[in-house]
């Protein structure tokens, strides 16, 4: 059933992007128990195998409910306050949750599940907000080091480049064209954004000038997440685009290979979604610098395009680029 988001004056000015570790964090070990966001994600969770193994997140799945209607606490996913947050920076915003806000959102996330509500466990966190939230706060800390940060460069990389994107959408033709082809289950219809969610009953949410923060996401795919009450800002957190080749290791044919050198072509059958040179460094083994110099060859040949997006460089193919390295 839809969630009505209600926009006002106001909440025009107020529509924004973030990148936020910390909800992607908490979204990857979501997926961790969620069948249905396996897909693109099986060969990440092939690799993860062994590092799970290691890895106690009891504490923060009692908090997030395996299938939906369930409520998972706000204050665990905070919407960041700047466009490109850091890790640290989240945690230790994280850590900040004043206990008794804390209290009231697990309680609210508890209340649909009485076992959950029952166990040792929750009556510990209940009983005692603030040592809750520092044992959430330590469980996603060990989270993020274990299974996200090694591929950050990565996934930052999407997540900036689906914002450029969306930003190019917006500058071209407003709210409208934005919200055209964002996800499946958003539409823009006047003044109003419908979120269809999983839940079972309308609702109705008058923004009050808080305006929206759009989050893209890897780990969220297939789902849309929305919400957030105040003192939160809303928050739609969506699917980005190039999730299908995140996880794919780029595929070189000898033809292209003898064309351009095995390390030129490299790079070229890498770059399925935007990316920085540090990103491509990190995915084919390489010296950034190598990267560099190969990167400039491709562009001067006409195979690439690079674009400013604040102190980063993206390079994509240009539809040259993309026959050629289909064809090889």
């Amino acid at each position: 059933m839809p969630l009505n988001l209600h926009f006002g004056t106001d909440d025009f000015l107020r529509v924004r992007f973030a990148v936020s570790p910390l909800c992607e964090t908490h979204e990857a070990v979501r997926t961790l128990r969620r069948t249905d966001r396996h897909g693109y994600h099986a060969p990440w969770l092939r690799r993860m195998r062994r590092t799970l193994a290691g890895l106690d997140l009891a504490p923060l799945w009692l908090f997030m409910p395996s299938s939906p209607p369930g409520y998972t606490p706000d204050f665990l996913g905070r919407p960041p306050d700047t466009p490109m947050a850091g890790f640290d920076e989240e945690l230790a915003r994280l850590r900040a949750t004043d206990p008794a806000l804390a209290r009231a959102e697990m309680a609210k996330s508890l209340a649909s599940r009485p076992e959950a509500a029952a166990s040792a466990r929750g009556r510990a966190a209940l009983a005692d907000p603030a040592r809750a939230v520092r044992e959430l706060a330590e469980v996603t800390e060990r989270a993020w080091r274990a299974l996200l940060a090694p591929d950050w460069p990565r996934l930052r990389a999407l997540l900036e480049a689906e914002i450029a994107y969306r930003s190019r959408q917006l500058a071209g033709g407003g709210l409208q064209r934005l919200f055209a082809d964002l996800h499946p289950r958003l539409s823009w219809s006047g003044d109003t954004l419908t979120v269809r969610t999983r839940t079972d009953f309308v609702q109705m949410q008058d923004l009050d000038g808080r305006g929206v923060l759009l989050l893209p996401s890897v780990f969220v795919w297939p789902d849309v997440v929305s919400g957030f009450d105040p003192p939160w800002q809303p928050t739609v957190i969506y699917p980005a685009r190039g999730i299908g080749g995140l996880w794919t290791e780029p595929e070189t044919g000898p033809a292209l290979a003898r064309l351009l050198g095995a390390n030129r072509a490299a790079v070229l059958a890498a770059l399925d979604t935007p990316s920085t040179t540090t990103d491509l460094a990190h995915r084919l083994g390489l010296a950034a610098s190598s990267v560099s110099g190969h990167l400039s060859v491709l562009r001067d040949a006409g195979l690439l395009t690079s674009r400013r997006h604040g102190h980063q460089v993206h390079y994509e193919r240009t539809p040259l680029g993309i026959t050629l390295a289909a064809g090889g």
